[in-house]
């Protein structure tokens, strides 16, 4: 099956509560379990992010991280991520540039 960058982009943006900024620490984490960060982690301390695998490159654009993307996959947990196989598929096609789109961050 063929994919479009709008396929992989809008896999991307389903991550969305799977990966979470810690305003306190500064930090992204993934989500361990269904309903949880992890016990350490107070829960209203956490923001609902996709951007964790957006790199920005200038203002307003921001190239679709393959490293990141690299990052989530080693958790072994692509079944709850969400990792669907158009992530999946822009890994692997390393032949390809990394997707840029332009995108603005929500405060």
């Amino acid at each position: 099956m063929a994919f479009t960058s709008a396929d992989i982009c809008a896999a991307a943006e389903r991550l969305k509560g799977f990966v979470g900024f810690n305003r306190k620490a500064g930090k992204y984490l993934v989500r361990f379990s269904e309903d949880s960060f992890g016990l350490d982690v107070v829960e209203d301390s956490i923001s609902p992010a996709c951007e964790f695998v957006w790199a920005a490159k200038s203002d307003a654009f921001m190239s679709l991280s393959r490293e990141c993307l690299q990052i989530l996959v080693a958790q072994n947990i692509n079944d709850r991520l969400g990792l669907g196989e158009e992530l999946l598929t822009y890994l692997r096609r390393t032949d390809l540039p990394e997707i840029r789109a332009e995108r603005r961050l929500k405060p």
